[in-house]
């Protein structure tokens, strides 16, 4: 069969998004590799890993060169089949380095980011960098529709070769409803990385408003500070966020459905998504959920279903809806978690996932 690659900016990435899907591609007989900048967690990686250097902050072009003969050297080296790239600096560096080689390539865009959000001069360079780079995969994967027809306008893809999943959907045996919490306090919990622009200022000041109002409450932050990442929070803010009682910055978690499990409602006012995996998870919970009418984030919520829908860096808007949720009963929180975990078995299970890429696999082998 086929030699495949997986290559990622953090192999925590590949440990705690992608072994599902590289567990069934290695069942259907490929030999699976993994390129990643070295972490923490490549330890736990059940697969040959295979450090490569990605500065996810840089924007110096020696450094991005460096990064692209970095991809070129490796690709060489192992010379896999197929690459299967995620995130951008693999998706458009990988893509170059692979054009040479000759190696055939998957690409995810899994979502745009700050680049797309805040729009400038670098929003330009780096849709003329993946207009270079998305001509050379065999299939590019997007996460939601949005993202989707806007490569399609700005001409950066071509319909022949694009198609549309469920982000990375999600384990529907792992994420199951359990028992709802017995808290004292009701608890929000926000899992995410902690960058601004999932909307972690926001969350802190509509929890101030309400805090003010002696709600019974506690509202959680949980993920990674001072990440490779513009927008990052830094230790230093997050003790500034949660310097009052009723807030709390819950570290990182390894297992992460046994946080999710002690909240009553999670959170996420992000900016754009590409599909939000944290809240799949707690959907698949049964977990009620508030999220911003935003890109990739309206598609996991039904607005009043399954969920509540908030503006985007709406503070008063998200303090509304959380207020909303206090106020419903706890029948009616269970409803609403129980419509998303039906949403979930409908359109989010991971398996659609996993036969998109394996019929993506199937279909460039064929052509060979």
């Amino acid at each position: 069969m086929a030699r495949i690659a997986i290559v990622l900016n953090t192999s925590w990435n590949v440990w705690n998004f992608r072994l599902p899907l590289l567990h069934a591609l290695e069942r259907a007989g490929h030999e699976i590799i993994v390129i990643a900048p070295h972490d923490e967690y490549v330890g736990r990686i059940p697969f040959p890993c295979h450090h490569v250097d990605i500065r996810s902050r840089s924007t110096n072009p020696f450094v991005d060169m460096m990064t692209i003969w970095g991809f070129f050297r490796v690709f060489q080296r192992l010379r896999p089949d197929i690459a299967l790239l995620y995130t951008v600096k693999p998706n458009v560096y990988g893509n170059l380095a692979a054009k040479i080689l000759g190696i055939k390539t998957i690409s995810n865009v899994a979502g745009l980011g700050a680049v797309f959000i805040h729009k400038s001069l670098v929003t330009l360079l780096v849709k003329k960098l993946y207009r270079a780079s998305l001509r050379v995969p065999s299939r590019v994967f997007f996460q939601n529709q949005d993202d989707l027809s806007l490569f399609l306008e700005e001409k950066i893809v071509c319909e022949e070769c694009v198609g549309k999943i469920p982000g990375s959907g999600v384990d529907l045996v792992r994420f199951k409803p359990v028992q709802l919490p017995k808290n004292e306090l009701f608890v929000f919990l926000l899992p995410s990385r902690m960058l601004w622009d999932k909307g972690v200022r926001e969350y802190v000041d509509a929890a101030h408003l309400l805090l003010k109002e002696r709600y019974a409450v506690e509202f959680r932050l949980m993920g990674f500070l001072d990440v490779d990442n513009p927008e990052a929070v830094s230790k230093s803010d997050m003790d500034g966020l949660t310097n009052i009682q009723g807030l709390v910055y819950a570290g990182v978690s390894d297992q992460i459905e046994e946080d999710l499990a002690k909240a009553d409602c999670v959170v996420l006012p992000s900016y754009r998504e590409g599909t939000p995996r944290a809240l799949l998870e707690a959907a698949a919970m049964a977990k009620p959920i508030i999220t911003t009418d935003a890109v990739g984030c309206r598609d996991v919520v039904d607005d009043g279903v399954s969920g509540f829908l908030c503006k985007v860096a709406d503070t008063g808007d998200l303090y509304k809806k959380m207020k909303k949720m206090l106020q419903l009963s706890a029948v009616e929180r269970l409803e609403m978690g129980l419509q998303g975990r039906r949403k979930m078995e409908r359109e989010f299970d991971q398996e659609i996932v996993i036969a998109s890429y394996e019929q993506a696999v199937a279909d460039i082998l064929a052509e060979k």
